[in-house]
């Protein structure tokens, strides 16, 4: 069933177009999420030509809610809207340019009742741009 794009996979995020940060889940196995996403022109968080810190931290936040949406779709049950609670320690030092690729990984640390704790990292080619 993976990879997902387009239409199935925006049924799993609770983002719809334009607000949707990823292309395609690539990979998921409940702990991790990978997923893929090229920066378009009509991105609504480019800036001059780049997808902005902003769309950085929704391209993380999507891939954590894809990972979600596809456990609860293989389990036959509802699809709830999530809400970030707080984020800690987000750094980048490279904005992906219009035509980039990045590949973002979610990790789930922890999960206490209906609040789950992940990292998230984005690259783009080899090099780690944000985590």
């Amino acid at each position: 069933m993976l990879p997902i794009t387009g239409i199935e996979l925006i049924a799993l995020i609770p983002q719809k177009p334009p607000f949707v940060m990823i292309d395609t889940l690539i990979a998921t196995d409940g702990i991790r999420c990978n997923t893929a996403f090229t920066i378009l022109a009509d991105n609504v968080l480019c800036d001059d030509g780049k997808l902005n810190p902003s769309g950085l931290l929704e391209n993380i936040a999507q891939t954590a809610a894809v990972m979600s949406g596809y456990s609860l779709k293989m389990e036959n049950k509802e699809q709830l809207a999530g809400f970030i609670g707080d984020i800690r320690d987000f750094a980048w030092t490279q904005l992906p340019a219009i035509g980039d690729e990045i590949i973002t990984e979610v990790t789930l640390v922890n999960k206490v009742f209906d609040v789950t704790i992940i990292t998230g990292r984005i690259k783009l080619g080899t090099e780690e741009i944000a985590s």
